[in-house]
């Protein structure tokens, strides 16, 4: 019997080994996978690298928020040269 539980004891801490290394493994992928991922947002600039949320300087960070701004100064600048004015 002593050897059953030996083999049993030592299959038990085995298993428990590889489930921990396995754990940790998926754990540092997927920390690699969003620090990857993080890095490519703000290297193209779809997310702002200010930590901002909303308002003029997140829209300034992100994609979005400059092309917004592309269009809306493109939009004045005719506007102007048109001699329209816009509601204040």
């Amino acid at each position: 019997m002593t050897d059953i539980s030996s083999v049993s004891s030592s299959a038990t801490a085995f298993i428990a080994k590889q489930t921990a290394d396995l754990n940790k493994a998926a754990g540092a992928a997927t920390a690699s996978f969003a620090s990857a991922l993080s890095k490519v947002q703000n290297s193209v600039g779809l997310r702002p690298k200010t930590g901002f949320t909303a308002g003029p300087t997140y829209e300034a960070g992100t994609l979005a928020g400059r092309t917004k701004a592309s269009f809306s100064s493109a939009l004045d600048a005719t506007a102007t040269a048109l001699h329209i004015k816009t509601k204040p």
